[in-house]
Formats: C-alpha cells, sequence, structure tokens
C-alpha cells in the first residue's frame, strides 16, 4: 500500500464520492443499464457507464477516475465482454483504516 498515491486518488470530490457510492452499489446504483446472464457474477461490481451517468462526467474523465484509483490499489475491476465493472477493494481500504489507525 502506498499511501501517497492513495491519498491523491481520495483528492477529488468525484472519486472520493465513487468509492463511497461503490460501498453500497445497490443503493447507489439500483438499476443498472448492462443486462448480464444470470450465470455471470460481477461481484457487486458497477459499470463504468452507470459510473459516468451518475457523476455526469466524459467516459474518459471516468475511466482516467477508475484507472488511477485501481492503480491505488482501492478499487478492483472485472470485464464482462465490452464492459468494464468496478468494486471497492475491500482488503485494501481496511489495511488503508490499519495504517491509520497505527500511523497517524
Amino acid at each position: 500500500m502506498e499511501p501517497i498515491s492513495i491519498f491523491k486518488a481520495l483528492s477529488n470530490e468525484t472519486r472520493l464520492n465513487i468509492l463511497k457510492w461503490l460501498k453500497e452499489p445497490e443503493k447507489y446504483f439500483p438499476v443498472q443499464q448492462a443486462h448480464l446472464p444470470k450465470e455471470v457474477n460481477i461481484k457487486g461490481g458497477v459499470c463504468v457507464g452507470d459510473i459516468q451517468a451518475k457523476v455526469n462526467l466524459s467516459q474518459s474523465t471516468v475511466s482516467q477516475y477508475l484507472s488511477m484509483m485501481q492503480q491505488a490499489g482501492l478499487l478492483e475491476s472485472e470485464r464482462y465482454e465490452q464492459w468494464t465493472y468496478y468494486r471497492r477493494n475491500e482488503k485494501n481500504i481496511a489495511e488503508l483504516i490499519q495504517f491509520f489507525e497505527e500511523q497517524l
């Protein structure tokens, strides 16, 4: 875990909101646009298009934000055909909380 890259990723209100919304995807993204077969399990992930619609920014900006958060270890992604789904990396978030408790 690199705290500086995490802090940079969280230094933007939209990115911080995305992380918050992905904590409860069923609450913040109740109807997702992409219809997946029942056998596909995205494990709580949310499609980039649904995140983009919520933040009302360009697809390239949202993709850049999600990539930055994934590189910082805050998000995981899973691809299904042409769609990419993002979810929180709960293990790394727990480590970040532990870092705060122990170091700050």
